[in-house]
């Protein structure tokens, strides 16, 4: 599977050990940064990583912050993107099984990384139930088109 993973200065370590992970699990990872822990702006590597998501450059997007909020939000603010906050292995579930969601956030303050490691292991091997869902899954895109449609 190809992921693209990003985090900024509060979700670099972590970023890093799953980036590692990941590779080590025969995943192509793109890595779109951070590079340290110097202090940058997340909304910068969520829209980064969005985009290789709604581009389909790459199948999944894994995003590290301070609480994972930040970049769930700015990661949804990108056309396509499923961006759901992961605070523990069966949540992580139903986001893909239910929301079919592409991108996974995580909080590096609120989340270790054993924790993580399996958010993200569920993440990638939970496939999407369809069925009533995709009905769902398509009003939340209908939402965003309709939007789309009235800021142009």
């Amino acid at each position: 599977m190809k992921i693209a993973i990003g985090a900024d200065h509060a979700g670099f370590l972590l970023k890093e050990k799953l980036r590692d992970e990941l590779r080590a699990a025969g995943h192509a990872v793109i890595d779109a940064g951070t590079t340290s822990t110097e202090s940058v702006d997340y909304p910068d590597f969520a829209e980064k990583v969005s985009k290789y998501v709604s581009t389909g450059a790459v199948d999944k997007g894994i995003l590290v912050c301070f609480s994972g909020v930040g970049m769930s939000i700015a990661a949804n603010k990108v056309n396509g993107i499923r961006a759901a906050l992961g605070t523990g292995p069966d949540e992580v579930s139903f986001v893909r099984k239910h929301n079919d969601a592409n991108v996974l956030a995580i909080g590096a303050h609120f989340t270790d990384e054993d924790t993580a490691k399996k958010m993200t292991e569920v993440f990638l091997s939970t496939e999407f139930e369809g069925g009533r869902h995709a009905r769902r899954v398509a009003k939340v895109a209908a939402i965003e088109n309709h939007q789309k449609g009235q800021s142009q």
